[in-house]
């Protein structure tokens, strides 16, 4: 607890440890070794949360990414009696009833449940997944601990109210409570399914409806070669280039096409089999993307592929979610860096996950945060990229993700696109002209009751202050010459007892005059 209350800047407001447990000065990856170390003594919960940040390296470095990949989600064995009461209460009856037979030896042991293998009636094999007991109860008490700690944050420590701290509290509450429900991963289960059954390349296991409930869930026993064991797929025979190929395909139609795709492609989760096929499991992390945000995430890459910094500029800070950080001007600049630095190199001697980690740098740095969808879309790219490479060294993901862009360029130019952007707008100025008038009402009312404040930051005046005091001080020196001419020649027309010294004031004037102006011509040029 104190290493996470320094990490966080809220030591000294946490009792017990206000002069105790400070981090030391280590380097990133200690610190990341320590941080992991930390969740896993946590207990499950918080071993979700470190894995939720994994995908998330628009707000962590790689060396934290990389640390919390490590995490793995394992738990005590549940025992069987516990298992039987829950199929019970579920399904209505004994284990050895429902399923003509089930293994009492767990197959895995998780956090959130505890998977069985066991066969159906008519001779299937299969999974069951089954919640364990008391897992609401813990995640419940767990989250609302992180919630009241992201509150405080949010109160004492300025990075936590920058980068949203309650808002990825909150989403990663609504993602866990998501996977304590069974019936929404058989859903996703079956969308899959049905997005890819025409592709006879790619299975998804089938889902039981009879024995799923939102507490247990029954799937399609899977086998198969985990697609990162190289010599068992040489064994088998097994096409790696192609098969790398087939994968990037996979993944990039579930999200340029479908605009759904599976959030956790580790090699664990894809089997391939002896033709070449591939079957994927486990659809608990799921990501979605809309047609808006998939639009603007393709202007990101239309603008890099034309090398146009400016445009690549504003389409990160329209993706993004948090830009109350940012500076344009400084983002553009170090977009066009960016740019420079892939100026000579065609698609296909780029790799995405140097891109990506490139970027994903600009992005903390400027204070962005890009919306969960992006992030694990980024995420999942660059584990793509990382299992064709493993299956064959020359795989190029930016040439598979090439023609993908340009189709959905050509599907935006259509006539029926356009047309429906063109509704929408219509559609959003017609809601805006009806919503106009009472917005302006609201507006003045406020400012009839509190008036209006104007908030300057000292780095926007600062240059006006330093303008102003130039200026300030070329109308002093030029008053001063003025004056000076004035009374030496004054005195030298007037006074007898001066004329004597006439040529000595005249001279000193015409060295003070021209000392003056010598100083407002060099300011005027320092100015310009």
């Amino acid at each position: 607890m104190g290493f996470l209350a320094s990490a966080v800047g809220i030591r000294h407001r946490v009792p017990f440890v206000r002069n105790a447990f400070a981090p030391p000065d280590e380097s990133p990856r200690s610190i990341a070794v320590r941080l992991r170390l930390v969740l896993e003594e946590l207990g499950p919960t918080f071993v979700k949360l470190g894995q939720l940040l994994s995908t998330r390296p628009d707000l962590l470095p790689p060396a934290y990414i990389l640390e919390l990949s490590k995490l793995q989600d394992a738990a005590p064995p549940v025992p069987i009696d516990a298992i039987a009461e829950a199929i019970r209460a579920e399904l209505g009856d004994d284990p050895s009833r429902v399923f003509a037979t089930f293994d009492d030896k767990p197959l895995a042991s998780a956090s959130i449940g505890q998977a069985h293998t066991a066969t159906l009636p008519d001779g299937t094999q299969v999974v069951v997944k089954i919640r364990r007991p008391d897992a609401v109860r813990m995640v419940n008490e767990d989250l609302e601990i992180l919630r009241n700690l992201a509150e405080r944050a949010s109160r004492l420590w300025a990075p936590a109210r920058t980068y949203n701290v309650r808002g990825l509290v909150q989403e990663f509450s609504d993602t866990l409570r998501g996977e304590l429900d069974y019936l929404r991963e058989a859903k996703n289960a079956e969308r899959f399914a049905d997005n890819f059954e025409s592709r006879a390349d790619v299975a998804i296991p089938r889902v039981f409806w009879d024995t799923t409930t939102s507490r247990v869930l029954t799937l399609e026993r899977v086998s198969g070669i985990r697609i990162s064991d190289v010599q068992a797929l040489d064994a088998a025979g097994v096409d790696r280039p192609l098969l790398a190929q087939t994968g990037a395909q996979l993944v990039l139609r579930m999200v340029f096409e479908d605009g759904f795709f599976h959030a956790d492609p580790h090699p664990g989760n894809l089997f391939v089999q002896p033709d070449g096929s591939i079957t994927l499991i486990d659809f608990g992390m799921v990501g979605e993307l809309d047609p808006e945000l998939r639009d603007r995430f393709v202007d990101f890459l239309v603008a890099f592929t034309r090398r146009q910094p400016g445009d690549l500029a504003d389409a990160l800070l329209d993706i993004s979610v948090t830009t109350s950080g940012a500076d344009r001007d400084q983002l553009r600049e170090r977009m066009a860096s960016f740019v420079a630095d892939y100026s000579n190199k065609t698609l296909s001697e780029i790799k995405f996950a140097r891109l990506a980690t490139v970027l994903l740098t600009i992005v903390r740095q400027q204070k962005l945060q890009l919306p969960r969808e992006v992030a694990l879309m980024f995420k999942v790219l660059i584990m793509v990229e990382g299992i064709g490479v493993q299956l064959n060294p020359d795989f190029d993901l930016m040439g598979v993700l090439t023609p993908y862009v340009r189709k959905l360029l050509r599907e935006r130019l259509s006539v029926a696109a356009l047309s429906q952007r063109m509704y929408r707008a219509s559609s959003d100025a017609g809601a805006l002209m009806l919503e106009l008038p009472t917005r302006l009402r609201r507006i003045l009312e406020r400012t009839d009751r509190s008036g209006v404040e104007v908030h300057l930051r000292a780095a926007e005046l600062e240059p006006l202050m330093t303008r102003a005091e130039r200026i300030g001080n070329r109308l002093v020196a030029g008053l001063i010459a003025a004056a000076l001419i004035n009374g030496v020649g004054e005195l030298v027309v007037s006074e007898r007892r001066w004329r004597p010294w006439s040529n000595s004031l005249l001279g000193a004037g015409v060295t003070v005059v021209g000392s003056l102006s010598g100083y407002l011509l060099w300011t005027s040029r320092r100015h310009r």
